[in-house]
């Protein structure tokens, strides 16, 4: 079922939750034995990112320097196909232009469709660590809007080369397109405006429904409401939370993500004895937050787990 039937269909906030492919080495037990307490609350769907290859440097016999790259955390198709079988949930992978081109795009939503997957949430990613501002692969998209409208015209039957499709009654795709929107603005865009453009034009392309960036402070979530539907953003959005779950996050998140974190929750993190009391004023607050959210007639709040499973048990819980 497509993430937007979900919501369309509820009389009450759903639940929902985004978890991390395990790294490479482990096995689909790590996966299973985060989502089996979640379970609990019967989420309509699951999100599992994907995450671009890296590279790294080692040390030849003659002295020179060898680039490798790798991919830590692989299987995301593989983990929404276990995660359907296994709970019988719908599973929302992310989709990338990082490390793609058009032509790999194609063939991973071809798959996709093959699993019986209705939803992808679409994402341009992060640049590589090394790279100073994203740059995409060779014949690869560079914006998200430029995948969404791929996705969009797979779900119209146009491949990017209609010379190798035989059949004149292509069956038609139908993916549920979901992208991000950054309540505080994306860290690169230079103020809210131009962050909303661009937002409006990937649901011009075709996106169904958004899910936001974490935030701490509703109030920054209802102003990014209103402001969307001011420029005439029509589809639904989804809230996404986080808790705060150490103190190195104070600095992390704000320069990683754009966003701010309420003086009231940094003094209460700051004057945490030891890591177990910043775990649950992370619970806490984010308890508040969502209660909030609720209780405001959102349709679902959307959690990122980080594969920590037991803060958001704690908070979901309390909510649901």
């Amino acid at each position: 079922m497509k993430v937007t039937e979900h919501l369309f269909k509820t009389k009450k906030s759903l639940f929902s939750f985004e978890i991390l492919p395990p790294l490479r080495g482990h096995d689909i037990k790590d996966i299973f034995s985060t989502l089996d307490p979640l379970m609990e609350f019967c989420p309509p769907f699951i999100d599992v990112t994907y995450h671009r290859e890296e590279f790294f440097y080692v040390e030849k016999d003659n002295g020179f320097l060898q680039r490798k790259k790798i991919s830590r955390r692989p299987g995301t198709v593989g983990i929404c196909a276990a995660i359907m079988n296994k709970y019988g949930v719908d599973a929302v992978p992310h989709l990338i232009c990082g490390g793609f081109n058009k032509q790999m795009t194609e063939n991973a939503l071809i798959d996709l469709n093959f699993l019986g997957i209705d939803n992808v949430l679409v994402l341009r990613g992060d640049p590589i660590k090394y790279e100073k501002s994203f740059i995409p692969k060779k014949d690869g998209h560079k914006y998200a809007v430029e995948l969404v409208q791929q996705v969009t015209n797979l779900n119209l039957g146009k491949y990017l080369d209609q010379t190798f499709v035989e059949k004149k009654d292509t069956p038609l795709f139908d993916f549920c397109i979901g992208v991000a929107g950054y309540p505080e603005k994306h860290l690169e865009a230079p103020n809210i405006e131009s962050d909303l453009f661009f937002l409006k034009k990937k649901v011009e392309a075709g996106a169904d429904y958004i899910v936001t960036q974490m935030f701490f402070d509703n109030k920054k979530f209802f102003s990014f409401v209103k402001k969307c539907r001011s420029v005439g953003i029509s589809v639904p959005i989804i809230p996404g939370i986080k808790p705060i779950s150490s103190k190195k996050q104070l600095n992390i998140l704000p320069s990683r993500f754009y966003l701010n974190i309420p003086n009231e929750l940094v003094k209460e993190v700051e004057k945490a004895k030891n890591k177990k009391n910043v775990f649950h004023i992370g619970i806490e607050w984010a308890i508040h937050q969502s209660k909030e959210l609720k209780n405001s007639g959102v349709e679902v709040i959307h959690y990122y787990t980080m594969d920590k499973p037991e803060n958001i048990y704690n908070i979901v819980k309390a909510i649901y």
